[in-house]
């Protein structure tokens, strides 16, 4: 028996005892974090699949974990042998989750789960959906940490101010323009927990999660106090009083519970969705809940004008890196030998070099077949040598104190098919149109999506992830609530509309499993462009400025309009990172960035 049939045999010898009949694990913290730190990895732990998005059930005689596109490949290669079933969501005769709860839940059954790692609006859902069978509801079961041996830690790093040279905002104003929206909504208590949202009203950061500068915490806002729950210790005394300052109040983080439980008779404002099902459960009835998304999370993806200047600034420094590691790739691949994995550590260390303090997310560097797997990460006891010949593909970002940055190119190491050619002009046409569209403010990017897939569509391709996600300042790589995504999921509410101040990304993509994979990606951001008649349009700018590898490209595949756009970027791109190369980088740059032209 592998370590993960052993796993899943003591988690239902646990079940048993407390006559669970199923046992829900997601992949979520105490709040609804994309990506959590080790000490929340239970759906690892308990079933070896390590993408960033997907549940686990257990039950007595099956366990399966439902995921998305984006790691069906991986998932299948990480489940393999343990016993555990890949569900992939939203594939024919895949049923989704709770309409597999409905169908075998016993009736009086028990769904156990922890009740602070599933957010209030499912753990309602599920209550809901089996009530017609009587299934109760186990929310205070934390099982999978009742067998984690050797459990890692809750981290406990210390907390930094972000100055408002790059904040942009005083946290007084912040405060100030969130009660404003409570009074509006006629709230008396605002209960945030999402941890981006916290940081970013009170203009603090902190490495409480890998990649993301966050900082384990509650907050609970009135109209007069604030309360942040924390673990003390993190808190040095200059912040400590510059939050004093802000008339906040330092509390432990495990009193969240305690505290929630004493508020009677208010109109709290919170997000079901978010909020995580313990904290809900643990409000007294007398109060009324206001369940909308949290007001800060619509001003914090609206970046501020001293953001977008510093986010452009970033983007040199991220730019520089990033031609300087594909002039070292193509110059040294057949002389150096290099690993997937070597390639990451390279880009990532000429990150910091250009003052990067960390990365925005787990570096992934794919060759060839690998790259088919979207969110493949490389590691040492498998991963790939590189080879003159074929694509490879990197998709990276930094933290840096003007800006989280995200990008994606693919590029030739050697000589490619066809076919490589064909899909890696397709997709650099689709990821320049999207750049250059322009639409009347109240449109989102349900809408903007066709312009990006158009090229693929009218020859029967496809790529199965959303087109664009928003991105944070300093914060999160992946950041809501604006999107581009032709599918609507409620959850990623991509129905938003594009607001100036607004940062995207653009990443269409090709992948042939077995085969290749090509994804390009830039960083956006959107501004006002003419008014008229019609009302106001918008338009996107590009934040990201590295080179487009001209040599698998088919110029005969493009129309004049998208060669026309990438000239102009290529122009862009010599005249912003250049200044910063190396006389030998410079000259391969011009080369690199040459005006292409049809035969």
């Amino acid at each position: 028996m592998n370590k993960i049939a052993e796993r899943i045999c003591q988690l239902r010898e646990l079940m048993e005892e407390r006559r669970m009949d199923a046992y829900l694990v997601p992949t979520s913290d105490y709040h609804e974090s994309e990506y959590v730190g080790e000490h929340f990895a239970c759906r690892k732990y308990i079933t070896g699949f390590s993408g960033s998005a997907g549940t686990a059930l257990i039950m007595k005689d099956w366990a399966g974990v439902w995921t998305d596109g984006r790691y069906f490949v991986q998932a299948a290669r990480e489940l393999e042998g343990t016993g555990v079933e890949l569900m992939k969501m939203g594939q024919p005769g895949v049923p989704r989750l709770e309409d597999f709860l409905e169908e075998h839940m016993p009736e009086f059954g028990i769904l156990g789960f922890d009740g602070r790692v599933i957010n209030a609006q499912m753990g309602e859902h599920l209550k809901e959906l089996l009530h017609h069978k009587r299934v109760s509801i186990a929310y205070t079961e934390a099982l999978v940490g009742e067998i984690w041996e050797n459990r890692p830690k809750l981290p406990a790093e210390p907390i930094w101010i972000l100055e408002d040279c790059y904040a942009g905002k005083p946290a007084a104003e912040k405060i100030a323009d969130l009660r404003k929206e409570m009074e509006k909504c006629r709230a008396d208590v605002h209960v945030v927990t999402t941890l981006d949202d916290i940081v970013w009203l009170l203009n603090i950061r902190g490495n409480d999660i890998p990649c993301n500068p966050v900082v384990l915490s509650y907050l609970v806002v009135t109209l007069d106090k604030i309360y942040l729950f924390l673990n003390p210790a993190v808190v040095p005394d200059e912040v400590r009083a510059y939050l004093t300052g802000l008339g906040v109040e330092i509390c432990p983080y495990q009193e969240i519970y305690t505290f929630v439980k004493a508020i009677r008779e208010s109109c709290v404002l919170l997000e079901k969705g978010k909020v995580n099902y313990m904290i809900v459960q643990n409000l007294h009835e007398s109060n009324k809940i206001i369940d909308r998304m949290n007001p800060t999370s619509m001003m914090k993806a609206k970046k501020n004008p001293v953001e977008i200047e510093n986010l452009k600034q970033a983007h040199i420094k991220d730019g520089v890196a990033m031609t300087k590691f594909i002039y070292w790739m193509k110059h040294n691949i057949g002389r150096v030998p290099m690993t997937e994995c070597d390639a990451a550590d390279r880009i990532d260390a000429m990150r910091k070099e250009q003052g990067a303090l960390d990365m925005s997310f787990t570096t992934i560097s794919a060759y060839g077949a690998n790259a088919a797997m979207c969110h493949y990460h490389a590691v040492p006891e498998s991963c790939a040598t590189l080879e003159p010949k074929g694509l490879y593909l990197v998709d990276s970002g930094g933290q840096y104190l003007e800006g989280t940055t995200d990008i994606t190119r693919t590029f030739t190491l050697g000589p490619v098919t066809e076919e490589e050619k064909e899909h890696y002009t397709l997709v650099m046409m689709s990821m320049l149109r999207l750049g250059h569209v322009k639409f009347l403010q109240g449109c989102s990017g349900l809408s903007l999506d066709y312009v990006a897939r158009e090229p693929f569509w009218s020859r029967g391709l496809d790529y199965n992830h959303g087109t664009g996600h928003g991105i944070g300042y300093l914060l999160n790589v992946h950041e809501r609530p604006m999107g581009i995504r032709f599918r609507v999921v409620p959850e990623r509410q991509d129905s938003t509309p594009f607001e100036p101040g607004a940062v995207c990304s653009d990443e269409p993509g090709l992948y042939l499993e077995g085969k290749h994979g090509i994804r390009l990606e830039n960083q956006m951001f959107c501004k006002e462009d003419e008014k008229n008649g019609y009302g106001q349009f918008l338009s996107f700018e590009f934040l990201t400025y590295v080179p487009l590898d001209l040599e698998p490209l088919k110029v005969e595949m493009m129309e004049e309009k998208d060669i026309a756009y990438l000239n102009a970027y290529h122009a862009a791109v010599y005249e912003k990172i250049a200044p910063y190369l190396t006389e030998e980088e410079a000259a391969w740059l011009k080369e690199a960035t040459q005006p292409v032209h049809k035969a």
